[in-house]
């Protein structure tokens, strides 16, 4: 690709992720004005089309994270606009957000995720919908929203009493897994090659939201201290589910290992297709890893979008 772009950046929305978003956005905006692209800011609201419309860019550096832009929405308004865009197109964003589709479409073809089940969150007042430990989540949340570990520790009660907070009470239906116990790593991908494994190391608690974001309360190890089997075995999944889903651009896919069941022992959680790009977020960290600067991270993925 040659010559300079006129590129929005669109950012922020109203997800429970947009503080996130506003981050990566102003991260990414800035490398590519670094490169010489003309760059519009876009903060999401109701009238992205008329916007959108009014900026008329040449391409859109998608930068929202959770509802509605990796949900498929907003790719679906900008093929109707024929605006290119970044990441993944509408059909496998529809796929990838929703945990119980991306199950479907990934474990027939022998990739190893926990098994799970639809539970309304009412019915956890009655009775545990599995053997505790296991975890509740939102079908089609990211970034660890909503996010629960149950066991026999926890002071949820048995079953889980009316009168106890929970992330659950926010969504009507969850994905009930059972808990793997052990080590959370990731593997990002870009274009057509699996950058690395990073392992997260919560300085208490687990990998939820505020871990994530919050500068200091997670160690990164990258490259992780694993045996080469687990990593390669990391970055092999993390590249057949980018392309069984039909990813473009970056992914990220996120695992937990049990360490003492050897390659047995891994399992995908999810994957991402719009991951974050803040100064804390593990896609720039794997590029940086294997040679490429933030700036040259951000115009690989406007290349692939062309």
């Amino acid at each position: 690709m040659t010559g300079k772009l006129h590129i929005a950046v669109l950012m922020g929305g109203w997800s429970a992720e947009r503080e996130v978003s506003l981050m990566s956005g102003e991260g990414i905006a800035d490398a590519l004005e670094s490169l010489g692209h003309r760059v519009t800011r876009v903060d999401m609201d109701r009238n992205i089309a008329l916007v959108l419309d009014g900026v008329k860019p040449d391409i859109v550096f998608n930068a929202l994270h959770g509802t509605p832009g990796e949900d498929g929405s907003v790719q679906g308004m900008l093929d109707l606009m024929q605006i290119p865009y970044t990441h993944s197109g509408m059909a496998t964003s529809v796929v990838a957000i929703d945990k119980v589709l991306t199950k479907q479409v990934l474990m027939p073809h022998g990739i190893p995720m926990p098994g799970g089940l639809i539970v309304e969150s009412e019915s956890l007042y009655t009775a545990d919908p599995m053997p505790r430990p296991y975890v509740l989540k939102p079908v089609n949340e990211g970034s660890s929203v909503g996010v629960a570990i149950v066991n026999d520790e926890s002071n949820y009660g048995s079953p889980i009493g009316r009168d106890t907070v929970g992330p659950w009470q926010e969504f009507e239906t969850l994905l009930a897994e059972p808990f793997i116990r052990g080590r959370e790593l990731t593997t990002a991908v870009i274009g057509d090659e699996a950058l690395a494994v990073t392992e997260l190391v919560p300085k208490s608690g687990f990998y939820d939201y505020d871990a994530k974001y919050t500068d200091g309360m997670t160690e990164h190890i990258c490259p992780a201290d694993v045996p080469d089997d687990i990593a390669g075995l990391c970055r092999e999944i993390a590249l057949k589910a980018h392309r069984l889903l039909g990813c473009r651009g970056t992914s990220r896919s996120d695992y937990r290992w049990d360490d003492t069941k050897g390659v047995d022992g891994l399992f995908l959680l999810e994957v991402n297709t719009q991951p974050g790009m803040t100064p804390l977020s593990l896609v720039p960290e794997q590029a940086k890893h294997v040679g490429l600067s933030y700036a040259e991270l951000v115009q690989r993925i406007v290349e692939e979008a062309l």
